[in-house]
């Protein structure tokens, strides 16, 4: 089956399912307190975009899933080549570094909003922690895990440890380092939303809890579709991304060749 005709299928299973449960909503008369219907919650989140009151909320969420995601991928990616370089240090701090990941953050969460108190603080804090595994544990896997034969090559040639790091390692781990950043993407967000679940005032988690007690269930699914495309936006992005850095590798790669 082509890209083309993959592409139709799923659009048109998405569309059978926003019309089925149209047919159902009306069909069975449901309350839109329990089940509002696809044409219902589309209204709404026009109405929310057109008059501008989602907006300061989707904003809110972008710039804290941004910012725990550089925060967390910096600390990943330092940790990861660290632990990736060292032996030993891998198996001193690998034992805290999982155990500090199996905790839910859900139940740190009160803890970081008595730290950091509430609103955007321990928002970034909670995402930065969610993202912070995926990237350091695929660094530590692909440096750690290179072709004896090249690392080989690259001490018989004299390399420095620097060197050897920079122009064999990173470059020969970047799939698996890019394969944990799309992770972390997409944890980023549920990182946000739970961050604003729990201690904030704006942002899209914060108004599913603020639906929630306004019993305004058309709402609530408008922003679960404005994070649902969110979420699918920036994994796109951080596909795109991959693919351009493993093409100039591959360009870097066939130069060197030539050479």
């Amino acid at each position: 089956m082509s890209a083309r005709w993959s592409r139709f299928g799923a659009w048109a299973l998405l569309a059978a399912g926003l019309l089925g449960w149209e047919f159902l909503a009306r069909a069975m008369k449901l309350s839109a307190l329990v089940l509002p219907p696809p044409s219902a919650v589309l209204v709404t989140l026009w109405q929310g975009l057109s008059s501008g009151y989602l907006w300061p909320h989707i904003g809110q969420t972008v710039l804290e899933l941004l910012l725990g995601l550089t925060a967390g991928c910096a600390l990943g990616l330092a940790s990861g080549v660290l632990l990736g370089e060292s032996a030993a240090l891998r198996r001193l701090l690998m034992p805290y570094v999982v155990t500090s990941q199996v905790v839910p953050k859900l139940a740190l969460a009160p803890l970081f909003i008595v730290w950091f108190g509430f609103g955007m603080t321990s928002t970034v804090v909670i995402t930065a922690l969610i993202c912070f595994f995926p990237l350091m544990e695929n660094t530590m896997t692909g440096i750690a895990q290179v072709d004896a034969r090249r690392l080989e090559l690259f001490r018989m040639l004299g390399a420095t440890r620097w060197q050897t790091l920079l122009r064999l390692k990173i470059p020969s781990g970047l799939p698996g380092i890019l394969a944990g950043f799309r992770v972390a993407v997409v944890l980023a967000l549920v990182g946000a939303v739970v961050g604003e679940f729990i201690g904030g005032s704006q942002g899209l988690g914060a108004l599913i809890i603020a639906s929630q007690g306004m019993m305004d269930t058309p709402l609530m699914f408008a922003v679960l579709v404005l994070i649902t495309l969110l979420g699918l936006g920036l994994y796109q992005l951080a596909i795109s991304l991959e693919k351009r850095l493993l093409e100039s590798r591959m360009t870097t790669l066939q130069k060197e060749i030539e050479k």
